[in-house]
């Protein structure tokens, strides 16, 4: 394999990435619809529509690894910008010739009552869970067929470096830094697992890398599972901070803003994932890879960072 890589997207998964593959002196293009410069040594930076096929392909031309790292800004537009998007990769993986590495999470497997393994069927109920096992069972089918290469790396709600409001921890952090109370959705004492952005990117890459990981889903290696109110008090205390009170939205307040609010309406279609133990089992990337998670109070430091 060659030493060229493409990034599609400059979100925090995207951009660690790109700094772990241009720390190592590879050739790495990051692109996205406005051309966002990351600011890392070395990458170079391509305004693209990654959901034009044609466009896709031509700067996929003769690269190792195709990385999905994209993601809506807005969460209520999934199902018009995704579809598009998902076949242009497969277009392109098809064409270039190169590994389609995609940067996925847990929705497809719906509510489980169990640990998470990734032997479980994608059964999710929900639109977006559906939407995201379709686009990993058209992967697969094209990988299967012998078309494409191609795996997904699976990680929960995500904490680190960049997160901030996209986060259900990270976006109390600056309320809670200046002692101000948190408020959170669902419950703040079920146990729930949180994937550092920086591990999402570390597996990624090898597993993209290591052609016998390719055709199957993989879960990142994670932190055991914290609450709501553990995690946030444990970023608190990464960087010498007090506790400050955790509270739940009552139900009925979540309910009512949700028929007005698109995003709350979302967030409360996947309510099941904070009702309950929500618990990711990373083992067998563990031993397939000689991975570990990153140290929690790494996580939680640089999750403090605003």
């Amino acid at each position: 394999m060659s030493d060229r890589h493409l990034v599609v997207g400059a979100g925090p998964v995207g951009r660690h990435v790109a700094q772990l593959l241009a720390d190592r002196g590879a050739d790495v293009t990051v692109a996205t619809r406005s051309g966002t410069d990351t600011g890392i040594d070395g990458v170079t930076h391509l305004k693209l529509d990654a959901s034009d096929a044609d466009a896709l392909s031509a700067a996929a031309e003769g690269v190792s690894v195709l990385y999905n790292c994209a993601n809506p800004a807005d969460y209520t537009t999934w199902q018009k910008f995704w579809p598009p998007l998902a076949a242009a990769f497969l277009v392109a993986a098809e064409r270039s010739g190169a590994v389609y590495a995609i940067t996925g999470n847990l929705y497809p497997y719906g509510p489980v009552g169990q640990p998470m393994t990734e032997d479980l069927p994608d059964a999710a109920t929900d639109h977006k869970g559906r939407l995201r096992a379709s686009m990993w069972a058209e992967a697969k089918a094209l990988h299967d067929a012998g078309r494409i290469r191609t795996v997904e790396v699976r990680g929960s709600d995500y904490m680190g470096t960049g997160v901030g409001g996209n986060g259900h921890v990270t976006r109390q952090v600056p309320g809670a830094l200046k002692g101000r109370r948190a408020w959170v959705f669902n419950a703040k004492d079920v146990p729930h697992t949180f994937t550092d952005v920086l591990d999402t990117a570390r597996l990624l890459i090898a597993a993209a890398e290591d052609e016998s990981a390719h055709g199957r889903t993989w879960h990142v290696p994670s932190n055991p599972p914290r609450t709501q109110e553990q995690a946030i008090t444990d970023v608190l205390t990464s960087v010498g901070k007090p506790a400050v009170k955790v509270s739940v939205v009552p139900n009925a307040v979540f309910a009512g803003l949700a028929k007005v609010v698109p995003l709350l309406r979302e967030l409360r279609e996947l309510s099941y994932q904070w009702t309950e133990p929500y618990v990711l089992d990373d083992s067998a990337a563990r031993e397939h890879f000689g991975m570990e998670p990153t140290p929690w109070d790494e996580v939680c430091r640089r999750s403090a960072v605003v």
